[in-house]
């Protein structure tokens, strides 16, 4: 039988020397242990962070990081690093935690106590729905529906569990009767956060999500009045020599092209308005560049050491980017970017390996930042770095998480109601003003 285990060796002297395909087993096999061996031992649930070394009880849990997580346990499920009905087991029993946590409307916080599942706010009045995050966390359990797709019947309560959580969310109730949908809400300050998604961001799946949702989708023209109606959301300007279709300039941090396309694939996704794949290989590219011409002169950066999105720094948390740029390298900023730009990310992760591993590797794989100019390496790891990490490199690989999500009825759904085209949706008979979710 494989053991349910993810303990892998700790690297060998001359890893250099090993194959890429080898490196990319090295590299999601150590990453997946943070989501298997450091889950929080009641809920199952992905902590927010972790130390590199062992830390004290810590039940701080991320709802979008569990996303991500549950998507790293099917990866290692399907290498054979993880037993399949180990896998079912914790899955199952993250499902029944969520199930009894608090909601609101159907969605979950940002944060989540592991032991009690009750709500810890992010922000004083961040502590009720969070949208984006829950987005994230339904990404990763339609990912695991499509995969336990088996007759037996711990597959079938899965599937079950999954759509009884995905039903209950209200996404059009978080229109707040306007044109929009809003990020925040929160039981005792209600919209006081005030914050509609808008622009182009990491927030594209959670419309598909709810115009796809069979009894609470949104009106298309939300998306296209809402997020694709502001100022910010076009760019078309010149960056490195590279136009960016969309988005702020300079394209933002890097998780702007990895969040929502952990599942989402990009290839021949287009829609009024982008070709996403093109949008995510120009984003990828200037921020490459932006490293490799390094015009602030910070120490370290070069194409064997790229990469610029958010993570911890040495004061505090960062949103990295070409245009904010405080000689922080996330290394999940490259590594997740392999689908865009394979030579690049890979001559990245050749590039980290010839630093002081004692720094930059622990027992859940790369930390989740370091800054040579000030000769700082974080001693964390962070749930949503971590994540993209294993399911980009994975996509990259084979494509797995792109097809089991892209097979979903409510995503395909979601995006022909959207107007979106690509060829995941050549079996779709979209009816116009259609309402009800057609089966597949």
């Amino acid at each position: 039988m494989i053991p349910s285990t993810l303990q892998a060796p700790d690297l060998p002297a001359n890893v250099l020397e090993f194959d890429d395909d080898a490196l990319l087993d090295i590299v999601q096999r150590h990453t997946a242990r943070y989501f298997w061996e450091g889950a929080h031992p009641i809920s199952g649930l992905a902590r927010d962070r972790q130390k590199t070394t062992g830390a004290p009880a810590n039940d701080l849990v991320a709802i979008g990081g569990s996303g991500f997580g549950i998507m790293a346990i099917i990866v290692a499920v399907e290498r054979g690093w993880i037993d399949r009905t180990a896998a079912l087991s914790r899955l199952q029993g993250m499902l029944d935690f969520l199930e009894s946590s608090p909601r609101y409307q159907g969605v979950f916080p940002h944060f989540i106590n592991g032991r009690t599942g009750a709500t810890i706010p992010f922000r004083r009045k961040d502590d009720g729905a969070d949208l984006v995050e829950t987005t994230f966390l339904f990404q990763g359990l339609i990912c695991a529906r499509e995969y336990f797709a088996g007759m037996a019947t711990e597959e079938a309560r899965l599937r079950q569990s999954v759509d009884e959580l995905l039903s209950q969310a209200e996404w059009n109730w978080f229109t707040s009767g306007a044109r929009q949908l809003m990020w925040h809400w929160s039981p005792n300050h209600g919209w006081a956060m005030d914050s509609p998604i808008r622009g182009w961001n990491e927030c594209l799946l959670t419309f598909v999500l709810a115009a796809g949702s069979a009894r609470h989708s949104i009106d298309p023209g939300i998306y296209h009045e809402g997020f694709a109606g502001g100022p910010d959301f076009r760019n078309g300007r010149d960056h490195y020599g590279i136009a960016l279709p969309l988005g702020m300039n300079s394209g933002g941090p890097l998780f702007f092209s990895h969040y929502s396309f952990c599942g989402l694939d990009p290839r021949g996704l287009s829609d009024r308005y982008a070709d996403y794949w093109q949008q995510n290989l120009c984003h990828t590219q200037i921020n490459y560049r932006h490293c490799v011409r390094n015009p602030h002169k910070h120490l370290g950066y070069s194409p064997d050491c790229w990469g610029l999105t958010a993570s911890h720094g040495p004061r505090g948390y960062i949103a990295s980017a070409p245009d904010r740029d405080f000689g922080v390298i996330a290394p999940s900023a490259a590594l997740s970017s392999f689908p865009y730009a394979p030579a690049e990310a890979m001559r990245a992760l050749r590039g980290f390996l010839t630093k002081p591993l004692n720094r930059i590797w622990g027992r859940f794989g790369f930390v989740d930042a370091f800054c040579e100019g000030r000769n700082w390496y974080s001693r964390t790891y962070l749930a949503i770095n971590q994540g993209p990490i294993i399911a980009m490199i994975e996509n990259h690989r084979t494509g797995l998480l792109w097809r089991l999500f892209m097979g979903a009825p409510e995503v395909r759904w979601g995006l022909a109601r959207l107007g979106f085209s690509t060829q995941h949706l050549d079996s779709i008979n979209v009816r116009s003003g259609g309402q009800e979710l057609p089966r597949i």
